[in-house]
This record gives C-alpha cells, sequence and structure tokens, in this order.
C-alpha cells in the first residue's frame, strides 16, 4: 500500500498542525515540499490537486482531501491514534467541534491577517500597511488571544486535561504573528503555559516544525539589535 503524501509548507499554519500530528502519532506520510514562497502552488501539477492553490493537502492512495481540520478529522477516523486526539464520545468530540468551528474566525482569522498584513504583504510587495488597517487587524488578533486566554483554557489543554487536534490547531494559530513582532503570550500566563505544554507533549515534533519560524524570528531580533547599536 502506498503511503499518505502530504503537501505542504512549514510557513503555512494548518500544515505545522498535520506535520506535528502526523509525527506525534508516528503515522507513515510522505512529505511533499510546497514552496509557496516561490510560487508552486500555481504550477499545473498542483493546481490538480488543489485548484484553490493552497496547502495542506493529503493524498492517501488516491483518496485527496484539501481542508486541515477536515484532515486532521479524517486521519482521527482512519488511523490509529488515541481516543483523545478526537474523542468517539460525542459530548467530548462535540467540545473539540466546538473549537474547532470557533478558530475559524477566532485564531485563524485574527492570527492569520494580522500576518498577512503585517509580514507576508510587505515582504511580497514592499508596501507599508495602512494605520487603520494595522488597528482592525491587531484588534481582531488580541480579542481572539484573549479569548483563549480567559475562556478556552479552563483546563491543562483546550478540550480537557489531555491533548486534542484542537490544541496542535491553536499552537500554530499562536506562533504565526511572531513573524510581525508580536508574541501572543505576553501578558497571558495561561496561553503560554498552554502553549509550553502543547510544545512538551509534541516535541521534537513541534520544534521541527517551528524550525524555519523561529529562525526568522531569531534573525529579525539580530537585524534589530543591529539597528539599535548603530541608532545608539
Amino acid at each position: 500500500m502506498s503511503r499518505l503524501k502530504l503537501y505542504f509548507d512549514t510557513l503555512s499554519q494548518p500544515c505545522r498542525s498535520l506535520l506535528i500530528f502526523l509525527e506525534v502519532n508516528k503515522i507513515p506520510y510522505e512529505p511533499k515540499l510546497v514552496r509557496l514562497g516561490k510560487g508552486e502552488q500555481n504550477t499545473p501539477e498542483f493546481l490538480k490537486l488543489n485548484p484553490l492553490h493552497q496547502v495542506p493537502i493529503i493524498d492517501d492512495n488516491g483518496f485527496v482531501l484539501r481542508e486541515s481540520v477536515g484532515i486532521l478529522r479524517y486521519l482521527c477516523r482512519e488511523k490509529n491514534v488515541a481516543d483523545h486526539w478526537y474523542p468517539k464520545d460525542s459530548k467530548r468530540q462535540a467540545k473539540v467541534d466546538e473549537y474547532l468551528e470557533w478558530q475559524h474566525l477566532g485564531t485563524r482569522l485574527g492570527c492569520g491577517m494580522y500576518f498577512r498584513l503585517m509580514w507576508l504583504e510587505p515582504l511580497a510587495t514592499g508596501r507599508i500597511p495602512g494605520v487603520k488597517d494595522i488597528q482592525l487587524c491587531k484588534t481582531q488578533m488580541t480579542n481572539a488571544c484573549d479569548i483563549i486566554e480567559n475562556h478556552w483554557l479552563k483546563n491543562k489543554f483546550i478540550c480537557g486535561d489531555e491533548i486534542s487536534i484542537a490544541d496542535v490547531l491553536a499552537v500554530a494559530e499562536l506562533e504565526q504573528p511572531r513573524l510581525a513582532g508580536y508574541d501572543p503570550r505576553d501578558g497571558r500566563p495561561k496561553l503560554t503555559e498552554f502553549m509550553a505544554r502543547v510544545r512538551e507533549a509534541t516535541n521534537p515534533a513541534y520544534d521541527e516544525a517551528h524550525k524555519i519560524i523561529n529562525a526568522i524570528v531569531e534573525k529579525s531580533k539580530g537585524q534589530s539589535s543591529e539597528k539599535e547599536k548603530k541608532s545608539g
């Protein structure tokens, strides 16, 4: 039987969630890197897999799936993973689903739009975003992070005392704004502990998935320090 293929780029939050999940659960897969920065999502070959130009995608022996939440649910049903990732019990599963539905217009929108506005678009176009756009995106993002801090983190993990797919989706989104100079952990002790807990539960996969992001963030810090020295 052919192995599952994962089309990904680690600059994509949902891709990192899937990489962590596959590695932690030791699900065999064939990595297919799609370099978004080089436009590989626009090639005719890729568009046959996804006309929407997006990753992640899985190809499970000819069965192609293109949305991260659907992919994670599918993998939990089809592969031999522990029940806590996506519980079979209807009520426990519903709690995971509750977060999965909220996050689309919560962390996914808030953190993702801030990243695009403050990092991705300036990098691609050289244009600096307007003050009103920055304020709107930052408000959406900080509101989403505050809701995580004050509403979702009543237990060790988002849906209880065991890790689930909700958690790996959450942390990948929360890591993304760091590329734009905003760390959601600042001033949020519950969120800080939660992210550390997920990292500990999923390492070394967590650090491997975030290797490129961490390198970019560290490089940016170094450049900022050099500018401060020169201006001082």
